[in-house]
């Protein structure tokens, strides 16, 4: 198994030239920080030893090796429900396209990773530690552009994360929903109303797009319930709701929900 494959499974030189011109004009006349991308890793596994060996490598290795390039911080979470498991999910933020860019190359030159790593990295085709890869690239909102670590992972207190994609039915509808989270008070109602986020996405490479993912964090599954229904009987969310043009039937054409659990070693 190679390891320069961290990147070069996300997107092709071209894909990031391409990618290039939204984050100069992410940059341009502002004096504000350029929002994150996110590399959104998927691992779909087996039962048996795959998640056992997978969590070896990310503790012990990756996530090591990514925080020395400067990704901080490093999320890595296991599906409790939504989708099958065992899945693994990982989060690495990238301050720009440069340092996404130089991410492989940077673990090609770590040799505490490829000593750390070895056993995954030259894992056998007969005894590969996951099945397969699945890999998104995402841009930060300018409203949120940084993740924004859990209150309770320093004491590594109780976290339920909840995984949510928005499929829009066009660019447009996209736009008009980012409007409603960044413009006209979304975000703030989720906060009032207990629905605290980690990070809002739009996917620039990956599947079903257009698309918006977010991530909100609970304390438990008794909490986010309380959490929605304030959310569904807020005044002004209704109100924003209710703006022609901006209803889920005009500008969102599926939602899928998934729910996670922080791995151990995880940073948020």
């Amino acid at each position: 198994m190679e390891r320069r494959t961290f990147l070069t499974s996300v997107l092709a030189s071209s894909v990031l030239a391409g990618v290039a011109a939204s984050e100069e004009g992410r940059q341009a006349g502002s004096g504000q920080a350029s929002p994150e991308f996110y590399v959104w890793r998927r691992y779909v596994l087996r039962n048996g030893t795959q998640l056992r060996r997978l969590a070896d490598f990310l503790q012990k290795a990756a996530v090591p090796a990514l925080n020395r390039l400067g990704h901080k911080p490093i999320g890595a979470f296991e599906v409790v429900f939504g989708m099958p498991a065992p899945t693994v999910f990982l989060l690495t933020p990238c301050s720009s396209l440069d340092s996404l860019a130089a991410l492989d190359a940077g673990l090609d030159a770590d040799t505490e990773y490829a000593a750390a790593g070895a056993p995954y990295i030259d894992a056998p085709a007969t005894d590969a530690p996951y099945v397969r890869q699945e890999v998104a690239l995402l841009s930060a909102f300018p409203k949120m552009p940084r993740v924004e670590v859990p209150a309770a992972t320093a004491a590594k207190g109780p976290r339920l994360f909840e995984l949510r994609t928005y499929e829009n039915p066009s660019e447009k509808a996209q736009r008009a929903k980012i409007r409603m989270f960044t413009d006209m008070g979304e975000i703030e109602i989720f906060r009032r109303c207990g629905l605290t986020p980690v990070f809002f996405s739009r996917t620039i490479v990956g599947l079903h797009i257009p698309n918006i993912t977010y991530m909100l964090v609970h304390d438990n599954m008794a909490g986010r319930e309380k959490s929605w229904d304030n959310f569904r009987n807020d005044p002004e969310w209704k109100k924003v709701a209710a703006t022609p043009g901006y209803s889920d039937a005009e500008i969102v054409s599926n939602i899928t929900t998934v729910f996670l659990r922080p791995a151990a070693y995880s940073q948020i």
